[in-house]
């Protein structure tokens, strides 16, 4: 299953499975210089740095988010994820998880008459047969499967299973595929990871019934580019067994981009994941614009494909029109919905004012999203496996919106970008549509209210880096703060935070104007990088535009807001509702917990920094016996 040693198999397979090992007795010593950490014992890294406020299985890998749905009888989030087939949990407050069978095993696996070989992504109709949840899925029945080589024939179909016993286990049914094969004619690089959805929007342009279903299967041509085939339910068919071929939704030119810029990746050769929801401003409606998440599987040779491991996870919107006699997707914008390089797979789901989450904290209709942030970089780093005994987790969730931002009329907004211009007003403004992300309010405001500790430390114009007064004793707390900038044209300055710091190791976290970037700098993270192979140590970047904005009876640089989260590995970087970077930061010695103001080649106005350490236990019921 490896070529020139990249993985041959879509993010959607179970890339390893991972034995419970025993714990043994043999704690490292963190006060000292790491050692190889291969040497030391099964799961002594365990905890070293597990995060415990985010999604991820009691042991082994996690994969790709997937099949998420909130249960019509008792208005439970079920949040899915590949784990051994697939598993997951439950979640009345997006901030504490049940597992849904004990160890996290899964609720479907792999073995039957359609899935010889695996289960990857699928998405679940809630009131499916018989008004029961019901998953439909891509059934796998050869491998290897990926962007580059031939495909086999009957490698990836789609199938359906019905939840039993509460969601614990989904019962498959004892027939052929539903979809069994990709659309006549075609020469497929994938056709995996179905992604249900109901469109009144769909139904009135496609002269169909009202609450038709209809699922996009991602995928590419080989030639041609990456595509989403678009699918509706057979005239309303009640057992979800018929499913007609309406065509292309949406194709690109093979790894062609939205903007040579770099403001939305490349569209590259093969679409995974793709989720497709309407939002306004608010959050989730039925009538709001058309938005889709998308996994894209890119090379660095701009025609031919060539065996490489990159990928992007991107978000785009726009208009459904008819093209040729066939409905189309029409793009108007398009960005990164993580610029970080390991974090991928998001798959969401609407989450409706009924649910017991939004119940609790007054939320309006939402579209919530997960992201994998994979531990090994898609199975490619010889990571200490056996001694961590986990790798990967699911990235806090997310609430998605329509944003809207007030900006100055000039070259910098008119450019291109991860942004359109919604309105030309008349005081010489713009405004400005974009993607609205947002870490989900519950959780946010847990980790607040909840927090161990909490301090707050005056900033000021900084013109050197320094320490604050007061940093976290843990590895586990969320940070905001803000930076305001007298000028964009400084190209040497550099100014963020640095985290994870002490005597022996630092990460920085910075803003420069010389490239619009957002940058964690890892290249001094980690001591065991030095011991151990496994451990990227390069940096994480992502492209954010801080615009002109009207200001008094001038104009400013527009405000960087940051919001951190550090939970043990995980370093989550959120700005200005609109940028996420999420990357793994493994700090090794115990006293690599400070924080401080970071600042190079100039000034900068940093405001209040705020912390609260401590998060919350996300398995408060989970039992982990290594």
């Amino acid at each position: 299953m490896k070529l020139s040693g990249l993985l041959i198999v879509p993010t959607s397979a179970a890339l390893s499975v991972h034995p419970i090992l025993p714990r043994q007795n043999d704690a490292p010593d963190y006060s000292s210089a790491p050692p190889n950490l291969t040497t030391l014992a099964n799961a002594s890294l365990f905890d070293t740095w597990r995060p415990r406020a985010h999604v991820l299985p009691a042991y082994g890998q996690i994969g790709d988010p997937c099949m998420h749905y909130t249960d019509p009888e008792t208005n439970v989030f079920h949040v899915g994820y590949l784990h051994l087939g697939a598993s997951g949990a439950t979640t009345s407050d997006l901030v504490t998880y049940t597992d849904l069978n004990p160890n996290s095993e899964p609720f479907i696996r792999a073995g039957g008459i359609n899935d010889h070989v695996a289960v990857f992504d699928g998405a679940v109709i809630e009131q499916g047969i018989n008004g029961t949840p019901t998953l439909l899925y891509t059934s796998v029945n050869y491998l290897p499967i990926q962007w580059t080589i031939r495909y086999t024939k009957g490698s990836e179909t789609q199938s359906l299973a019905v939840a039993t016993d509460g969601g614990r286990n989904f019962t498959k049914l004892e027939h052929g595929p539903v979809i069994p094969s990709p659309p006549w004619g075609y020469n497929v690089t994938g056709f995996r990871d179905p992604f249900v959805f109901q469109s009144s929007h769909f139904d009135q342009l496609l002269e169909g019934h009202e609450g038709t279903w209809y699922t996009i299967i991602s995928g590419g041509i080989h030639g041609e580019g990456p595509s989403m085939f678009l699918y509706r339910q057979y005239e309303q068919d009640p057992q979800f067994e018929e499913w007609e071929y309406l065509g292309q939704w949406w194709s690109e030119e093979a790894n062609s981009t939205w903007t040579e810029a770099g403001w939305a990746g490349r569209w590259g050769f093969n679409f995974e994941v793709g989720n497709v929801f309407t939002l306004d401003s608010d959050g989730y409606n039925a009538e709001g614009e058309t938005f889709v998440t998308l996994g894209a599987e890119w090379s660095y040779a701009p025609i031919v494909p060539q065996v490489s491991d990159n990928r992007e996870m991107l978000w785009a919107s726009g208009t459904n029109k008819f093209v040729d006699g066939k409905l189309q997707f029409v793009l108007s914008m398009a960005g990164r919905l993580d610029a970080g390089r390991s974090a991928y797979a998001a798959a969401g789901k609407h989450l409706p004012t009924s649910s017991q989450a939004s119940q609790s904290s007054g939320a309006p209709d939402r579209f919530i999203t997960y992201l994998w942030l994979t531990g090994d970089f898609y199975g490619t780093l010889d990571f200490p496996t056996a001694q961590q005994n986990w790798t990967g987790s699911l990235l806090l969730p997310r609430e998605l919106s329509l944003g809207y931002i007030n900006v100055i009329d000039n070259a910098l907004a008119r450019e291109q970008g991860s942004w359109r211009v919604e309105s030309q007003n008349n005081n010489g403004t713009l405004t400005l549509a974009t993607l609205r992300q947002q870490i989900a309010r519950e959780p946010l405001a847990s980790f607040q209210q909840n927090a161990t500790n909490t301090t707050t430390q005056s900033g000021g114009v900084k013109s050197s880096s320094e320490a604050l007064d007061q940093s976290p004793s843990s590895k586990h707390y969320l940070l905001t703060a803000s930076i305001s900038f007298s000028s964009r044209t400084n190209n040497n300055l550099r100014a963020g935070f640095s985290i994870l710091s002490g005597p022996n190791e630092h990460t920085n976290i910075y803003y420069q104007f010389s490239n619009e970037s957002l940058i964690i700098d890892r290249s001094n993270s980690s001591a065991a990088a030095a011991t151990s192979s496994g451990f990227l140590t390069d940096n994480e970047s992502g492209k954010l535009r801080l615009f002109d904005v009207p200001s008094g009876n001038g104009t400013s640089v527009e405000t960087l807001n940051l919001t951190i989260v550090v939970d043990g590995g995980i370093v989550e970087v959120h700005a200005n509702d609109r940028f996420a970077i999420s990357t793994w930061v493994r700090s090794w010695y115990a006293d690599s917990t400070d924080v401080g103001f970071f600042i190079e080649g100039g000034e900068a106005d940093f405001g209040d920094v705020n912390i609260w350490e401590g998060l919350v236990d996300a398995w408060p019921g989970r039992n982990v016996e290594l």
